[in-house]
């Protein structure tokens, strides 16, 4: 599974002003939903259940949000750079500045998972992470997430 399977360069956006995760949470449901046509309080919800079961902060600035939705046909991937970092309760206690939400059909079992470990697995580059702080615009952004070499090294 490639990332531009998930994610094309309309679902990457930087938030300029979050101060709490709930508020991230929210402004990524708002996006979401402009893309996939969900409902935007139905993906927030869902997001919400999703993080009282543990937090999706990884650690090193970095959370995978994540949920499964029945009226999703495929999964959905929105890549959000922070540009102040916020609290997301991560497992080392570092503010949070590149999320990557992820949204999959409720029947996505494996395709799901997969794109979970392919995300993480790109994400825990220190590289890549160091390209993706280090740019701008959402082209650049895109394009370090989906670069050949990227998915070469860090093939699912």
């Amino acid at each position: 599974m490639q990332l531009s399977d998930i994610l094309d360069s309309g679902s990457v956006v930087t938030i300029a002003k979050v101060n709490s995760k709930k508020q991230l949470l929210q402004e990524l449901s708002n996006r979401a939903a402009e893309a996939t046509g969900l409902d935007t309080r139905l993906i927030f919800e869902t997001l919400l259940q999703r993080e009282k079961l543990g937090s999706t902060g990884l650690g090193h600035g970095i959370a995978i949000p994540h949920g499964k939705f029945d009226a999703l046909e495929k999964v959905h991937g929105l890549f959000a750079k922070l540009k102040q970092p916020v609290n997301f309760e991560a497992v080392d206690d570092q503010p949070v500045d590149i999320v990557f939400l992820l949204l999959a059909p409720e029947s996505a079992g494996a395709d799901h998972l997969k794109a979970l470990a392919r995300i993480s697995r790109l994400l825990r580059d220190p590289a890549v992470t160091q390209k993706l702080r280090g740019t701008d615009s959402a082209d650049g952004i895109y394009a370090v997430l989906t670069e050949p070499a990227a998915t070469a090294s860090h093939a699912a």
